[in-house]
């Protein structure tokens, strides 16, 4: 799976992942819910592993398509197209 900088990424990523790490307070209803890996894009893992959370759209009146998954052991996967396809996000 491709990897991209956090750096690289929309800044909504990185106040997405500052929100995560204070534990909120989240915009969305569906914030911090488990992520099942339908798609099976992801390594596989056990049922409630990964968490899904929503990275705002500018000018979206909606969730939109942008969403953060974390993993118990600290990953962190993005997508933009609403899990059709990820990347891994990496630290400089």
């Amino acid at each position: 799976m491709p990897g991209a900088s956090i750096t690289e990424l929309p800044a909504e990523v990185r106040s997405t992942l500052d929100l995560i790490d204070r534990a909120g307070p989240f915009r969305y209803e569906r914030d911090g819910a488990t992520f099942g890996n339908r798609e099976g894009l992801l390594p596989e893992q056990p049922s409630g592993y990964y968490r899904e959370y929503t990275v705002p759209t500018p000018e979206a009146d909606d969730r939109g398509s942008r969403r953060l998954v974390t993993g118990q052991g600290g990953e962190v996967y993005y997508t933009a197209d609403h899990y059709d396809s990820f990347v891994r996000v990496t630290y400089p």
